[in-house]
């Protein structure tokens, strides 16, 4: 149990992900609310666009620092770093963001490489009036005892934090490796590089599982005491457990997109559906639908129709958060086949709250928070036909599947409900800020 010694001004800086839902930003959103229940006094603070968010946005009408189009423009333009004042402030301002980012698709690698390797770079790069600009803030207005950096493409500003405040810095570590592997080949080694340089002025990093721990401990060269395993969390509240049925669905909630194994799951539900006998068997596919995904949702309908099964599956995009719970409490087995080196998969803690067990690949972290938690399954080989062979022996398993659904429900209780999250952040900032003190 989290016991404070005093109470604590955490700042959390999150990049904005436009009009589209964010795990990390549903995540940071989330423990500052628990920061704040605890009696300390939390702060989120919105980088690049504005957050969108399924439940209240605790940054509330703070400023925007690092306007993406400000950022752009400084980067594409040099000179446009000297702009005038009133220019600036009108690029950053909330109501012009939030109409880019209704329009904005998806950040590309291999089209920000120069802007990626700008922003590590931090008080060095094109940006240094932004960087300057939020320790101004900070320094001014927040006085803040703990920053902690989303993910570790922001370590580009610890250097200045740390120095400019006197302050611990942390960083959280979730999913950079696939960004960065994604930059052309010159970016990114350089962007690498420049990442294991930067991760010095980090206080501690947080990783949400062993695996992604050990992967980035060695990419980014930390020793073992500079990286803490922390879990992510999920306030449970409003969750329902699955309603029985005779019927059985499978369930999707990510975003719809080929790196999260959208069409490995369609390919492997009409496998399934051609080889078994009348299956009475749904597909629900919901999550983030922006626009640059409607495509390969559109080829993907076009795919069931032309198996005869687009009477079978329904799209749920872009749900509230009342919708997505009712989402879960609908579905029979949850599977997200994500492609890439998934660090957490904060979808799978909504389905364990729901009582669902989970089917996923046997990569990344799946098998600490599946397997291990006795939660589901995880198939091998991330496949159509290993996904769709693991359907047919499981449909049947009606008291394993409850098994399993119960398992996770206790696994959610025990392991990844946000206070208990809450509490081990606490205590890593606690020890962060004595060590800082003493140094």
């Amino acid at each position: 149990m989290y016991i404070s010694p005093q109470r604590m001004n955490i700042v959390q800086l999150t990049p904005g992900a436009g009009a589209m839902y964010c795990g990390n930003c549903l995540r940071d959103n989330a423990l500052i609310a628990r920061f704040r229940k605890k009696g300390h006094q939390g702060l989120m603070l919105p980088l690049y666009l504005p957050l969108t968010l399924d439940e209240e946005d605790l940054s509330g009408d703070k400023p925007i620092f690092f306007g993406g189009i400000s950022v752009y423009l400084e980067q594409k333009f040099p000179w446009m770093q000297k702009m005038p004042e009133w220019m600036h402030s009108f690029l950053r301002s909330r109501k012009l963001l939030k109409l880019a980012a209704g329009k904005a698709a998806a950040t590309r690698p291999e089209q920000v490489g120069d802007l990626t390797l700008s922003m590590l770079r931090g008080e060095e790069g094109n940006q240094k009036r932004e960087l300057n600009e939020l320790v101004d803030y900070l320094k001014t207005h927040e006085n803040p005892d703990i920053i902690c950096l989303s993910n570790a493409m922001l370590v580009g500003m610890a250097k200045e934090l740390r120095e400019k405040l006197r302050v611990p810095i942390i960083c959280m570590l979730q999913g950079e490796d696939d960004f960065l592997d994604a930059l052309p080949e010159k970016e990114r080694i350089l962007a690498w590089e420049i990442l294991r340089e930067r991760s010095g002025h980090v206080d501690r990093f947080v990783a949400p599982t062993r695996y992604f721990a050990e992967k980035m401990s060695q990419r980014m060269g930390l020793e073992d005491h500079r990286i803490s395993i922390i879990p992510n969390g999920l306030n449970p509240d409003g969750f329902k457990k699955s309603e029985s049925s005779n019927k059985i669905t499978i369930g999707y909630f990510a975003r719809m997109c080929k790196e999260k194994g959208l069409d490995i799951l369609v390919d492997a539900y009409i496998q399934f559906m051609e080889t078994e006998a009348n299956p009475d068997v749904d597909l629900h596919i919901g999550g983030s639908c922006g626009p640059s995904d409607k495509k390969l949702v559109g080829s993907l309908m076009h795919k069931l129709k032309d198996a005869g099964l687009d009477h079978r599956v329904s799209l749920f995009p872009n749900l509230s958060k009342e919708e997505k719970q009712k989402f879960f409490s609908k579905i029979s087995i949850f599977s997200v086949p994500a492609r890439y080196s998934e660090a957490f998969g904060l979808y799978l803690l909504e389905a364990m709250s729901s009582g669902v067990p989970c089917l996923q690949p046997s990569v990344s972290g799946f098998e600490e928070l599946v397997a291990e938690n006795e939660a589901g399954w995880c198939y091998g080989e991330n496949t159509a036909t290993n996904l769709a062979t693991t359907l047919s022996k499981i449909m049947t398993q009606k008291q394993e599947l409850e098994d399993k659904g119960l398992n996770g429900l206790k696994a959610l209780d025990s392991k990844f409900h946000i206070d208990i999250v809450a509490e081990k952040y606490l205590n890593l900032f606690s020890e962060c800020r004595a060590l800082h003190s003493s140094d």
